[in-house]
C-alpha cells in the first residue's frame, strides 16, 4: 500500500490525525471522506444529521480547497440539504462549477437567479447540466454569453422552445460559435435549420469573394447551388407536414421558392415539397393544386406552372419530370433513389429532343447547368 493512499471512509485515525494538525489539507482529505459516505447506507439518521451540521460548518471555511472537496463529493448526491447545494453554487468558481453543472438539488429558481447574478463562467457551466429546463434555457439566452449559449444549444438534454431558438437565430447571428453548435443540435425544425443554412451560407459568400476573390456572380451561383442542396436535405426524411409548410411560407416570403429549388424537388423525388411549393406560388389550396398537377389531361400542370409565374422555357422539363414521377415507383433494390435521380435526369433531357419543346442554346445550356448540379 502506497503512502498516499486514503481510505474511502473516515476513520479514527483521521480524527485523530485532523486533531492533531487541522491543516487546510487534512480538512480537504477529512471533508472528502465525510462526504463521500453521505447519502449511502453507511450513516445512521442521527450520523447524517451531525454530518449535516458539518457541511454547514465546512461551506463557511476560509480555505478555498476545502469547500472545493466538499462540492466535488456532494455534486451528485440527491440527499443533500438545499441550503449547502445552494451555498456551493453560490461560491467561488472552483467551488460551485461542479454543483452547478450536476446537482438535481438545485432548483430552476435558483439556477435562473445565478444566471442572472453571477458570472459567465457559472453561466456556462449552467448550460452543460444533463437536463435544463427552457425556464433555465430561456434565462441563459438573456445573458448575452455567446459561449454559455453556444454550449445550450448543442446540449441535447436542454429544452429549447423553437421561439427561443428562433431569438437565438436572430440575437447571435453574427457569432460561428453559437451557428456552429446549431447545425450540431439534433431535431432542428427544417425552417430553422434553413436560416441556419442561410446565414451560413452568407458568411461563406462573403468570404469566397472578399479572401478568395473570387467574382461575384461566381460565387453567387455556386453559394445558390450549395444552399439548394442543402434545403432539400432539410426535408428529404422526417419532416411533418407542418414543418415543410413553415419551411415553405419561410422560403416563399424570402424569394427562395426559385424555378431550380422546385427543378431540384422533383428531380429528386420529393414531391410533396414540390405540390405544397407550386401550391405556394400560384396561391391555390393545396388539394386543388396537387389534382391539377397530377391531372392526366396536358392542361391542368400548365395552367397550374403559368399561375405560378414560373419560366414558360422549363415547363417542358417540370412536365417530363411530373409524367416521370407518374410512372414511376421506388422497387426497394439497392441505390433505389440514385436510380430514380437517373432516370428523371434522362427523361427532362429527352424531352428537348422533340423540335416541339426544342429550347434555344442558351436555355438548354441553363437547363443542363442545374441539372449537372441536381446530379452532382
Amino acid at each position: 500500500m502506497s503512502e498516499d493512499f486514503q481510505p474511502s471512509r473516515l476513520s479514527k485515525e483521521d480524527v485523530v490525525k485532523l486533531m492533531a494538525d487541522p491543516s487546510a489539507k487534512n480538512r480537504a482529505d477529512a471533508t472528502g471522506k465525510i462526504a463521500a459516505q453521505f447519502g449511502t447506507d453507511e450513516l445512521s439518521p442521527a450520523e447524517k444529521t451531525i454530518a449535516e451540521d458539518i457541511f454547514r460548518a465546512l461551506v463557511k471555511d476560509v480555505e478555498v480547497r476545502v469547500r472545493e472537496s466538499l462540492s466535488t463529493h456532494l455534486k451528485s448526491s440527491q440527499d443533500v440539504p438545499h441550503d449547502i447545494a445552494l451555498a456551493l453554487a453560490r461560491d467561488v468558481d472552483s467551488v460551485a462549477l461542479p454543483m452547478l453543472k450536476f446537482s438535481e438539488v438545485l432548483t430552476d429558481e435558483d439556477l435562473v437567479e445565478i444566471v442572472r447574478d453571477q458570472g459567465a463562467t457559472k453561466q456556462v457551466a449552467i448550460a452543460q447540466r444533463p437536463r435544463v429546463s427552457s425556464t433555465v434555457a430561456d434565462a441563459l439566452i438573456d445573458t448575452g454569453n455567446e459561449t454559455a449559449v453556444a454550449r445550450l444549444v448543442s446540449n441535447e438534454g436542454a429544452e429549447i422552445t423553437n421561439t427561443s431558438l428562433e431569438r437565438v437565430m436572430t440575437d447571435y447571428s453574427e457569432s460561428t460559435a453559437v451557428s456552429n453548435s446549431l447545425s450540431r443540435r439534433p431535431s432542428l425544425p427544417a425552417a430553422l435549420s434553413e436560416r441556419l443554412v442561410g446565414a451560413i451560407t452568407e458568411r461563406l459568400q462573403e468570404y469566397l469573394t472578399t479572401t478568395m476573390e473570387l467574382a461575384p456572380d461566381v460565387a453567387s451561383n455556386l453559394i445558390l447551388q450549395a444552399r439548394e442542396r442543402a434545403t432539400m436535405g432539410l426535408v428529404e426524411y422526417g419532416s411533418t407536414d407542418t414543418e415543410l409548410e413553415n419551411l415553405i411560407e419561410q422560403l416563399y416570403r424570402k424569394d427562395r421558392l426559385t424555378p431550380s429549388l422546385l427543378l431540384r424537388a422533383l428531380c429528386v423525388g420529393d414531391v410533396n415539397f414540390f405540390e405544397r411549393a407550386l401550391a405556394m406560388l400560384a396561391s391555390v389550396p393545396l388539394k386543388n393544386a396537387r389534382m391539377l398537377i397530377h391531372d392526366q389531361g396536358s392542361l391542368g400542370l400548365q395552367s397550374l406552372y403559368l399561375k405560378a409565374e414560373l419560366p414558360r422555357r422549363l415547363f417542358p422539363a417540370f412536365r417530363a419530370g411530373i409524367d416521370v414521377v407518374a410512372e414511376t415507383e421506388y422497387d426497394g433494390g439497392s441505390n433505389d433513389r440514385t436510380r430514380y435521380i437517373e432516370r428523371m435526369l434522362s427523361r427532362m433531357l429527352t424531352q428537348f429532343e422533340d423540335p416541339a419543346t426544342r429550347l434555344s442554346q442558351d436555355d438548354i445550356d441553363y437547363l443542363m447547368g442545374k441539372l449537372n448540379e441536381i446530379a452532382a
